[in-house]
This record gives C-alpha cells, sequence and structure tokens, in this order.
C-alpha cells in the first residue's frame, strides 16, 4: 500500500486519492481517502475523554461521546499518523456500519461495491456459497480509518500523534478550585476523567491497568497480504478455505473491487510451530497462505503478521475511569476472526459511559453493563461453539452440509459469525450437553 507524498493544506484535511490504483477508472481513484493533520488547538485543561488508539473503536468512542455531549473535550492519541496501513482482513460487516450510522457517518464505504456472496469451504470438502441477507464491503483500513479519524475531527475530536507509554491514577485542583479530582495521568503529562483504552491487541492501557494479555491458546495469529485477482466473470465473494493444518485454521480471499484482494491466513498462537525442514513459524504462515491460495500469489512487500486476542479470554472490565474497547478488550470472534464490529460497538458504548456517568469513577460499571447487555449472549454463544468445532472439526462441515440446502441456517451462520447472532435455542441444549460430554473425554 502506498501513501500518496503531496503535503496537506493548512485549512485542514483534505482527499487524496488512495493507491496504488489499477487504472484511471478504478474505484481506489474513485473513493479517497483523508489525510489527517494533529490538532493545534488542544485543550489546555483537564480532558473529558482521552481515546487511545485512533481505529474504529476509537474514533467510535469519540464519536458517541460527542453525539452525547457535544461541548466535551475529546482526544484522540494515536503513534500514527493518517491515513496509514492497518494489518486487517479489511472486511466491514453491515452490522458495523449499523453502528456508523447511528454515530451519524453514513459514507465509510462510499465508492467500494458491496460484496453480498460469501464462499465457505471446509477441512472435510463441504462447500456453501449462498447470497447474504445484508451485504459487506471490503475496504483497506488505510482508507477506512483515515475516513473515520475525520469524521471524529469533524464532529469537535482532537487528535494528536502521542505513542502511549505510561498510565497512572491521580488527583488534581478542579477548575472551579472546589478540591480536587481524580483525574487519569498519560505519559505524565496529558490529563483526563476517563481514559478509553483503544489501543489494539497490544494495548497499553490494559497493561496499565494489570490485566494480562491472552494466553496462546486465546490468541489468534494470522498473516495478511494483497493480490492481484485474476479476471473472472462471477461476482464478486468474499472466501474462506478451512484447513485442517493446526484445526481451527483458515485461508480468506475478500475482494476490494479494484482487481486487488485481500488475503490471509490465520490459524491460533498455540498451534503454530516452525517448519519440519527448521523453517520460522514467520515462514510456515506464508508458505501455508501460498498453497492454499495459489490463484491469487501474495505482494511480498504486503506481507504482514497480526495478532488476534479471541473474546474467549475476555478480561472483566474494571470499576473506575479506565474503558477498554475493541481488540484491546479481546473483542475477536473466535470462529471467524471478525472484530471490526465488535470494535465500533464497543467504542460506541464506551464513548457513551465516559461522558454519561455522573461521576467518572462510575463509568467502568456503565459501560460494563452496557456491553454485556448487547453482546454478552452473542459471546457466550461463540465461545460454546468455538471450543466444540475446536475438539471436533466435523461439526464444521455437517453446519456448512446442512446450511446448502437450509437458508435459515446459513444466515444464522454469518449473523453468529459477523455479527451477534446467537444459537437458536433448539440447538442451544444440545450443544451444552455435547460440550460437557466433551470436556469428560
Amino acid at each position: 500500500m502506498q501513501t500518496p507524498s503531496s503535503a496537506p493544506t493548512p485549512s485542514g484535511p483534505r482527499p487524496i486519492p488512495a493507491g496504488p490504483a489499477k487504472d484511471i477508472d478504478t474505484i481506489t481513484t474513485a473513493t479517497p481517502i483523508v489525510r489527517v493533520d494533529e490538532s493545534a488547538d488542544l485543550p489546555d485543561r483537564t480532558i473529558d475523554v482521552l481515546i487511545v488508539g485512533g481505529g474504529p473503536a476509537g474514533c467510535a468512542a469519540a464519536l458517541a461521546a460527542l453525539r452525547e455531549r457535544p461541548e466535551a473535550s475529546v482526544v484522540i492519541a494515536d503513534a500514527a499518523a493518517f491515513p496509514r496501513d492497518k494489518t486487517c482482513g479489511d472486511g466491514i460487516a453491515p452490522h458495523g456500519l449499523d453502528v456508523l450510522r447511528d454515530l451519524g457517518v453514513t459514507d465509510a464505504v462510499a465508492g467500494y461495491q458491496p460484496v453480498d456472496r460469501m464462499r465457505l469451504r471446509t477441512p472435510g470438502g463441504a462447500e456453501v456459497a449462498t447470497p447474504s441477507a445484508r451485504a459487506s464491503y471490503v475496504v483497506p483500513r488505510e482508507v477506512f480509518d483515515a475516513r473515520l479519524v475525520a469524521a471524529a475531527r469533524a464532529r469537535g475530536a482532537h487528535l494528536v500523534r502521542r505513542r502511549v507509554r505510561t498510565l497512572e491514577f491521580a488527583d488534581r485542583p478542579r477548575p472551579d478550585g472546589r478540591g480536587r479530582e481524580p483525574v487519569v495521568v498519560v505519559n505524565g503529562a496529558l490529563t483526563a476523567r476517563v481514559v478509553i483504552g483503544a489501543d489494539g491487541a497490544n494495548s497499553v492501557v490494559r497493561r496499565g491497568l494489570n490485566l494480562a494479555a491472552n494466553p496462546p491458546e486465546a490468541m489468534a495469529i494470522a498473516v495478511r497480504a494483497y493480490a492481484d485477482l485474476p479476471a473472472d466473470e462471477r461476482p464478486p465473494e468474499q472466501f474462506i478455505h478451512m484447513t485442517d493444518d493446526g484445526w481451527p485454521a483458515y485461508a480468506w480471499s475478500f475482494p476490494i473491487g479494484d482487481g486487488r484482494a485481500n488475503i490471509g491466513y490465520g490459524m491460533l498462537r498455540s498451534r503454530l510451530t516452525g517448519g519440519d525442514d527448521g523453517t520460522s513459524a514467520k515462514t510456515v504462515l506464508h508458505r501455508t497462505l501460498a498453497r492454499m491460495l495459489p490463484q491469487t500469489p501474495a505482494d511480498p512487500t504486503t506481507l504482514r503478521a497480526h495478532h488476534l486476542p479471541l473474546s474467549t479470554h475476555r478480561p472483566r472490565q474494571p470499576n473506575g475511569p479506565v474503558l477498554l474497547a475493541g481488540d484491546a478488550a479481546s473483542l475477536i470472534n473466535p470462529l471467524t476472526g471478525e472484530g471490526i464490529y465488535y470494535a465500533l460497538l464497543s467504542g460506541s458504548l464506551a464513548g457513551q459511559a465516559a461522558v454519561g456517568a455522573a461521576n467518572p469513577a462510575g463509568a467502568g460499571r456503565r459501560y460494563r453493563r452496557s456491553l454485556d447487555a448487547e453482546l454478552g449472549r452473542h459471546l457466550r454463544h461463540t465461545a460454546l461453539l468455538a471450543g466444540l468445532v475446536g475438539r471436533r472439526r466435523t461439526m464444521m462441515d455437517a453446519a456448512v452440509r446442512a446450511a446448502r440446502t437450509r437458508t435459515e441456517l446459513y444466515d444464522t451462520l454469518v449473523e453468529i459469525g459477523l455479527g451477534r447472532g446467537t444459537i437458536p435455542a433448539s440447538s442451544l441444549t444440545r450443544l451444552a450437553v455435547r460440550r460437557t460430554m466433551s470436556g469428560r473425554r
């Protein structure tokens, strides 16, 4: 992914073409990304909400906080300059767009064509390719995230380029001179009433709360690249190819719409080892990706690996003025690796809680309750399914075979994998018994 070198104008954000373009009529030249400058007018007082991380979770938090309290001071701190590449599958599920629409952002995927087909292929050879009830989009994060940052800044958020290293609790004199108030101090300089950690899988904010990272069995690792798609007259589709090697594991190919696809391969960190020939674990990832998607060889300059902390090992959101959203809260679907919807939804809820609590100390409890109300049942069901599928690959074969003739089952699988779907009541008891029996073997 290349970024144009033209300098931003002093007057603020301006559109610039995304690249690299295939030709003058491709979708990338028709859909600008936004170069985002750092704010020059930072608040000179205690910040109401300081958000660490300018990805989907952080931007959703800023948008939600300012929707609830337009006069609030909201600052996004990120180590990167936008636009920037972010290692990801780039798939934007419709559920995430629902969250953005509720936050007043309607153009995050503008210019990109909808993809309403998904093809699933299991290790046992079962395959289903059915149009989904609602289309997804594939938008490079270089574009998507820059658009969200620009939307947050247009709403009133400030952007600062900072690498956050420390987090501490203190108290400071109140602005009205009446006593002191508790604050969170970041990097020894920025003080805030509430801090939202939206800083990804290696969250500094999470470590500052003394919350451990996910163990290897609840951490996936994936390699992502971009590739040219072969000419094909078939309608675009998102393709997921599962494999027995290191099960549960799969490769993906998601068409962007400009002749390229986002491709990748992911598996549990606990299952990844070096090759029998002495090659590194990194080489194993690259070789497996090439073997599973031979028709779309990766552009080697775009190969990047990243960790995905799965929701099967979520930290409990503590009480108090520091909240965790998105990957920092281990909100990654353990069945599909989907995380953008979770990031947008949790970020939105965190932003609301940050400004909605009567006392900043109550923000953590308020956010924890709202997140459980929205996603708790879904997360419990995905954990149940992940445990069963991880032990019995044949369950996935059977589910995909059945989905070929049962549209309602296919739609249920998509909702569980991409949204907040739950297991139908008719199946839940049977699956719970199966998990119990599996645990006794």
